[in-house]
C-alpha cells in the first residue's frame, strides 16, 4: 500500500492527474474504471485543463466502477458528470466510452455490463482485468457501490451486481470485489474530514474494520495507492508527501 497525502482536494486532484497520465505511457491501450464523486470531478477538470492535448485519448477506454440507476441526463449520473467535466473537453472516440446504462432494468444491465467487460478486457482466471480501477470511499466505508449492509456482494459470482443504497433505496450497478482486486492497479481518491475515521480503520486495519467494504480492497498485483488530503489523513501517523 502506497499512501500519498497532500494539502487539499485540489492538490490531490493535480497529483493524481499526473499519476494517471504516467500510467498511460508506453501502453497501446488502457482500460480504466472511473469513479463518481466530488474529488474525481476536480480530477477530470485538471485532466481536461492540463492534458487535453498532451495525451493520446484514443488509446484510453473508459468504464465505470459503478453507476446510479438513473438516466444519463440526470444530475446524479456519474456518466453525465464525466461528460461535463472531461469528455466534452477532450478528443476521445465515442466507442471508447463504455457507460453503464443506468436507465435500463438494473439486473439486465448488470448482466450486459459484465458481458461487455468479459469481451473487452483481458481475463485472469475468468475475471476481467482493468489496467486501473479508481475508487472513492463513503463516510460509511463503502466503495464502488458495495455498501456495508450488502458486503456479501463483494464476492458475488457475477462480475457486476445490483446494489441498493441503504438510505435512499436507490438501485446501482457496480463491479464486484473480485474485479476490483484483479485490476493491475487500484487507486483510492479520498478527501475531507468526514472520511478520516474510516480511512484510519481501513488503512490501519483496526478492530472491526472488516465490516467496511473498502477494507477488502487488496489487489492481487499489490499495487494499491491512496491519494488523501490532510483532512482525510488526520488520524494516520503519516506526514504529507
Amino acid at each position: 500500500m502506497d499512501l500519498k497525502i497532500y494539502k487539499d482536494k485540489q492538490e490531490v486532484a493535480e497529483q493524481f492527474s499526473g499519476y494517471f497520465v504516467d500510467q498511460l505511457k508506453d501502453k497501446d491501450t488502457f482500460h480504466v474504471a472511473l469513479s463518481g464523486g466530488s474529488t474525481p470531478k476536480i480530477v477530470f477538470d485538471v485532466l481536461a485543463e492540463n492534458f487535453a492535448d498532451k495525451v493520446d485519448w484514443s488509446k484510453v477506454h473508459f468504464y465505470w466502477g459503478d453507476e446510479r440507476c438513473v438516466a444519463p441526463t440526470d444530475d446524479e449520473s456519474n456518466y453525465k458528470m464525466t461528460v461535463e467535466h472531461l469528455f466534452s473537453k477532450i478528443e476521445v472516440p465515442k466507442e471508447n466510452i463504455n457507460r453503464i446504462l443506468g436507465e435500463r432494468d438494473p439486473s439486465g444491465e448488470a448482466l450486459r455490463y459484465a458481458n461487455l467487460l468479459e469481451i473487452d478486457l483481458d481475463r485472469v482466471e475468468d475475471i476481467p482485468q482493468f489496467d486501473l480501477v479508481i475508487l472513492g470511499m463513503g463516510d460509511d466505508g463503502h466503495t464502488a457501490s458495495i455498501f456495508p449492509h450488502e458486503i456479501e456482494l463483494w464476492n458475488s459470482e457475477d462480475h457486476c451486481v445490483v446494489a441498493t443504497h441503504p438510505d435512499s433505496g436507490q438501485k446501482r450497478v457496480s463491479i464486484n470485489g473480485k474485479v476490483i482486486n484483479t485490476a493491475k492497479e487500484v487507486a483510492f481518491l479520498v478527501t475531507g474530514a468526514s472520511k478520516a475515521e474510516k480511512v484510519e480503520a481501513v488503512v490501519e486495519k483496526t478492530e472491526g474494520s472488516e465490516v467496511y467494504p473498502a477494507s477488502l480492497v487488496n489487489p492481487l498485483s499489490g499495487n494499491l495507492v491512496w491519494f488523501l488530503d490532510e483532512e482525510a489523513a488526520t488520524r494516520l501517523n503519516q506526514s504529507p508527501s
